[in-house]
């Protein structure tokens, strides 16, 4: 970086305060865009005389050197203006740490449903009713929770501590199915349905050998034994008499298209239950995010738009574009770059409010457990544009989702 006079600073110049320490200004951000000139008085305030610019992060050049002085008897509002942003500072601060402390609760909610689900998939041959009770319980807690809630909240959790593999993926298809059926507003009872066939709409996939699931191509014979993992399924809840149809219809058809392309019946349109078409696109969705293979994993918003471009005719119309909304236009774990030059990671979504998600700063100078997050319905801050992991250095990476994956949680009524 290179330095500059703060009289030639204005609003759009990149600067640095790194070197002060994010303790001692009262900044939100050590490397920001100057969004006001009040910032620029807090600086002169603070006595800075120069400070670090970055020319091709700045979005205006600095003022021309003053030739002459300025004229004297002028008040000084640097004073009440560094106490204002001190105290807005000590704000923030609070809100991030309520933000974290309730982003932490989440996390432990869901490592529970995690613990759940592994016990449910487990128990589901051996003790197929009990099995069953236990998803209708865990599906009923969080429907109740996402019925009652305001507004849903999708949240990005990139830190996990373990491999949960197919429960991760059934939780995740449940609570994204959960969140479509809501915005196309299922029933009470309708979504309990949803919930637990979904979280069982893979059980077929325990019978079926790794080498097989996880083969990035597969032979005919290797594809038709894969595709058997549907009725599996079906034999594993066989034993279960009082499952819902609507529930059992989900696992039989959560692989069959919109456009008739799918399997193992080769269902079309509106044949497909309605429940099985959404968690078919949830299903799918996870699947793009969530690879086998990391290395083929496609970013959130590279994950709808290619469902929205390249395989819109294999999924109800309606529901796509339900799921879309749903998701926002930024859907959580999309990195992006804001209007003051900062990165960050969209953490959750407001569906009110769909261009100003709550996103995660990186700050190499603070702790990744303790990382900035800013809602940007609260700042005078935008999304610039998102950015694709490759684009970033691998320590920003690391330090925004150190494992590339995501899982969702739905937060209830506070």
């Amino acid at each position: 970086m290179q330095r500059l006079s703060v009289n030639r600073l204005q609003p759009g110049i990149f600067i640095s305060l790194a070197h002060v320490g994010w303790v001692r200004h009262p900044f939100l951000l050590n490397e920001f865009r100057i969004s006001s000139d009040r910032q620029i008085q807090v600086l002169k305030e603070m006595g800075m005389v120069e400070i670090p610019w970055d020319p091709e992060r700045s979005t205006a050049v600095p003022l021309p050197e003053k030739t002459v002085a300025e004229p004297a008897g002028e008040a000084d509002f640097g004073a009440a203006a560094l106490a204002g942003m001190l105290d807005e500072k000590k704000q923030r601060i609070e809100r991030v740490r309520r933000q974290r402390e309730r982003l932490a609760r989440r996390e432990r909610e869901y490592d529970e449903e995690i613990s759940a689900a592994t016990d449910i998939l487990k128990n589901l041959g051996p003790k197929p009713v009990e099995a069953h009770g236990a998803a209708l319980q865990l599906a009923t807690r969080i429907v109740d929770g996402l019925m009652g809630a305001e507004n849903v909240v999708i949240q990005l959790m990139s830190q996990k501590v373990r491999e949960a593999g197919l429960a991760f993926h059934s939780v995740n298809v449940m609570v994204l199915s959960l969140l479509l059926g809501k915005a196309a507003g299922l029933s009470a009872e309708e979504m309990k349905f949803l919930g637990v066939g979904a979280l069982l709409h893979d059980a077929g996939k325990q019978e079926i050998p790794p080498r097989i699931l996880r083969a990035p191509t597969r032979t005919p014979p290797e594809e038709e034994f894969y595709r058997a993992h549907v009725g599996y399924g079906i034999k594993a809840v066989a034993g279960v008499r009082n499952m819902a149809v609507p529930a059992r219809n989900i696992i039989a058809c959560h692989h069959e298209r919109w456009d008739g392309s799918g399997f193992p019946n080769k269902l079309a349109g509106d044949k497909i239950p309605r429940l099985a078409r959404i968690v078919a696109l949830a299903n799918h969705y996870d699947n793009l995010c969530n690879p086998f293979h990391l290395q083929e994993a496609r970013t959130p918003s590279e994950a709808l738009s290619h469902l929205f471009k390249k395989e819109a005719a294999a999924f109800d119309p309606e529901l796509l574009q339900r799921f879309v909304k749903v998701l926002g236009i930024y859907p959580p774990g999309t990195f992006v770059t804001l209007s003051n030059g900062a990165i960050g990671l969209v953490v959750e979504t407001h569906p009110s409010h769909l261009l100003q998600p709550l996103v995660m700063l990186y700050d190499a100078d603070i702790p990744r457990h303790e990382a900035l997050m800013l809602d940007l319905k609260d700042a005078e801050l935008s999304v610039e544009k998102t950015m694709n992991p490759a684009q970033l250095p691998l320590a920003v990476v690391e330090y925004l989702a150190p494992r590339g994956r995501i899982d969702y949680s739905i937060e209830g009524a506070p």
